[in-house]
């Protein structure tokens, strides 16, 4: 069934730059505040030496958005659509249970961000932060009940810049050493904590929630042209909606790893946000400083509200039942809630984060390339071997780093 909003002239017509947008919606599942604690946190404590981990990431991204995005357009299926498909209940349900916990993880590192950021502008509680973090989320996402799609992407768009400005501000102002930098994009980790750091890095930036999510934002904005040009222009717009936004969020990253290395690492406190935003302040000034909270004020913002986005569209895939938007909202909200009231420290808890939905990837990104190389479901548009090598090869370097990551924690 081709959505509502889909005109197959209007595809043939309009420019291609009007067609780009659901992948700047995914974007901010890449710089969320699970992003800012675990980039800061790698380099305040290991200065330069995982900046390959963010490299690497990113480009596992591109094409992980690009196959869940190809999937949606040519399937006219969601990620978890086209899998709970295959599946009988029993095994249906505790897929949907993974994902539900990957979800909470994701809102957990999205609230708490916001939370903080709300503290360091405002001076607010804590508790008081996540409750308005989780506000403004639900009214974004009445936005899109009530505006469309196209509303939603422009006004997320919106924050993915004011994101890029907050985090970018503080490279300009204090330029990394070049030659520390490349030496950074040599593969290596130094003990059991850069290995967990290394791991949240990963989780914040190749995120399950956004892969589910990519299927359906392209399938609701675009429909399911069929086979021939419509769809192959799609498919090529498609192509640099997710390079751009890759590499929007990729230097968003990018900067907040190098900014802790270059002016951070050795400083006292610098390992959990509320201390980065001091030492950046200490270092390079107070409007630097406003800048970062402000871009992560964003952060917490645009994601907490794509996160519950996501959250709705993989229940509604897996279980078959579309759920109030308030409830569905309340699902992932209240553990982020309690992990504030019960004064968990909230930095910490990010990383954590992190590392629960790097575990769940796979559980994402293993159905995505099966899919997405049937020939039955995606006829001409079937993955290159070459594609679907890669995909594979990814899958497998995510798994092996997470038995890694099982065998030190418990070894240490």
């Amino acid at each position: 069934m081709i959505p509502s909003g889909y005109r197959s002239d209007e595809t043939r017509t309009r420019p291609g730059w009007l067609l780009l947008g659901p992948a700047f919606v995914a974007a901010i599942a890449y710089v969320d505040p699970g992003n800012v604690a675990a980039n800061v946190s790698a380099g305040a404590q290991f200065g330069f030496l995982l900046v390959w981990v963010i490299v690497a990431a990113n480009a596992m991204a591109c094409l992980v958005q690009y196959l869940s995005a190809k999937l949606g357009l040519v399937s006219g299926m969601s990620l978890p659509e086209a899998v709970g498909s295959r599946m009988r209940r029993p095994t249906r349900l505790a897929y949907w249970l993974q994902a539900e916990l990957v979800a909470m993880a994701t809102d957990l590192a999205e609230v708490v961000g916001g939370a903080i950021a709300l503290y360091l502008l405002f001076d607010l509680p804590l508790l008081v932060g996540g409750v308005i973090t989780g506000v403004v989320s639900l009214l974004l996402l009445i936005i899109k009940d009530r505006r469309g799609q196209g509303m939603f992407e422009r006004v997320i768009t919106g924050l993915l810049a004011v994101i890029a400005v907050g985090f970018l501000a503080s490279l300009v102002v204090s330029a990394p050493p070049v030659g520390e930098v490349a030496g950074g994009l040599v593969p290596r980790f130094a003990g059991t904590e850069s290995v967990l750091i290394a791991a949240a890095m990963l989780g914040a930036t190749v995120m399950p929630h956004a892969v589910y999510l990519h299927s359906a934002l392209v399938r609701d904005r675009h429909g399911h042209p069929d086979a021939g040009p419509a769809r192959r222009r799609l498919l090529r717009v498609t192509k640099w909606d997710v390079g751009i936004a890759m590499v929007i969020a990729g230097a968003v990253n990018l900067s907040m790893v190098l900014v802790a290395a270059t002016n951070l690492q050795g400083r006292n406190l610098t390992e959990s946000i509320e201390g980065a935003h001091a030492a950046v302040g200490d270092t390079l000034g107070s409007t630097v400083a406003l800048l970062f909270a402000i871009g992560l004020l964003a952060s917490g913002l645009a994601s907490s509200s794509v996160g519950a986005y996501a959250g709705a569209m993989i229940m509604q895939g897996l279980l078959h039942k579309n759920i109030p938007l308030l409830v569905r909202r309340l699902v992932t909200l209240l553990p982020a809630l309690v992990i504030l009231a019960i004064g968990v420290d909230p930095s910490r808890a990010l990383v954590l984060s992190q590392v629960v939905l790097s575990f769940g990837i796979p559980f994402a990104l293993i159905p995505l390339i099966r899919l997405t190389g049937d020939r039955a479901l995606m006829g001409e548009d079937t993955n290159h071997r070459v594609t679907t090598a890669l995909g594979w090869l990814v899958a497998a370097l995510i798994s092996a780093l997470n038995v890694v990551l099982i065998y030190l924690t418990v070894a240490g």
